[in-house]
């Protein structure tokens, strides 16, 4: 079968294509003919050597993938072949409280992942894909999809009614633009380009604001939320945003840390600015098996479609992380497998 296959560390440069051979599935194991696979800044950091623990091999990159199951082992009770399937996170977080053994071993981090026309793994690291969605938009879950929902109603706890607001325009933020908005729940979206500000506005969102024209736009959002500020901040900055983001939230607020890519030398909380509103900073990372099937439920009943920026044939694999990685994407950045 035709994969690509990388070394952490090596660059995006490393990508290597190759022929390798397709395996026949253990007693519990399916084998999945993949479709589609979408990329996440998670994979920009492995090839740049900044992911934990990565083996000292190469091995097929991403965790996004859709596909069908082509074959499955003697002892499979959950799949059978033709269900369309897709990736989960973490196969070994099924549901429950997130611990260091559920989350120690990712698709293309600690082994194989999608970037491959086939892909053998435990039936228990995959769950069936939504049924309203083609295979290059049911791609986009597994990652961006899981980590919005899980910021969202479960680290967030938001309701209908509540106010979130959600920082650039990127796979995870326009993810949880769309559920919000099919949530009921008010919605504020930042960049830096007015663009991509409208085309979010098209998207569902109730207040944009250019962060590049209103540096502190902080007190933009207390402007459009009448001073109570917001119950949810999706934070994908980091070092460099996590200060405003404080301030934006509303007394009781939640501010879900999920990424860094503003970058930065680290940044000083004042204890104050927690304890005073009784606000709340919790960090999250993707979700379980369980959160993944509840955002397909939700995906299905409410015929979300997600954002997809660019597609990419498998010959231009690397066209496509050089894509990402130049950030002029809105929405995600998926590989047609198939084409």
């Amino acid at each position: 079968m035709k994969a690509y296959q990388i070394q952490a560390g090596a660059g995006i440069a490393g990508l290597e294509r190759v022929e390798r051979p397709s395996r026949d599935p253990g007693a519990h194991e399916i084998r999945v003919r993949v479709d589609a696979a979408a990329l996440n800044h998670r994979d920009l950091s492995f090839a740049r050597g900044q992911f934990y623990s990565p083996p000292s091999y190469p091995i097929v990159p991403l965790v996004d993938g859709c596909g069908d199951v082509v074959a499955v082992g003697e002892a499979v009770t959950r799949f059978k072949t033709g269900d369309r399937v897709i990736t989960s996170y973490y196969p070994r977080w099924i549901d429950g409280a997130l611990s260091p053994n559920k989350t120690a071993v990712s698709f293309g981090a600690q082994f194989d992942g999608t970037l491959a026309e086939e892909l053998v793994a435990s039936e228990e690291a995959f769950v069936l894909a939504p049924r309203s969605l083609d295979p290059i938009m049911a791609a986009t879950l597994p990652c961006a999809g899981v980590t919005a929902w899980n910021a969202l109603f479960i680290a967030g706890a938001i309701k209908p009614g509540g106010s979130v607001l959600l920082l650039g325009t990127g796979g995870v933020s326009l993810w949880a633009l769309q559920l919000a908005k099919a949530a009921g729940v008010f919605t504020i979206v930042t960049s830096s380009q007015d663009e991509k500000l409208e085309r979010a506005r098209s998207l569902g969102a109730n207040a944009i604001v250019n962060y590049r024209n209103n540096p502190e736009w902080q007190d933009e959002v207390l402007q459009l939320t009448e001073g109570v500020g917001v119950d949810v901040v999706v934070e994908v900055g980091g070092e460099g945003t996590l200060a405003r983001s404080l301030e934006a939230a509303g007394s009781g607020g939640t501010i879900v840390v999920i990424g860094r890519v503003s970058g930065g030398g680290g940044v000083s909380i004042e204890p104050g600015a927690l304890i005073g509103g009784a606000k709340r900073l919790v960090g999250i990372t993707a979700g379980s098996r369980a959160m993944l099937e509840q955002l397909v439920r939700f995906v299905d009943v409410n015929q979300i479609n997600p954002a997809v920026d660019k597609v990419f044939p498998f010959d231009a694999a690397p066209s496509a992380y050089e894509y990402l990685a130049g950030g002029r994407h809105f929405g995600k950045v998926v590989v047609d497998v198939r084409a």
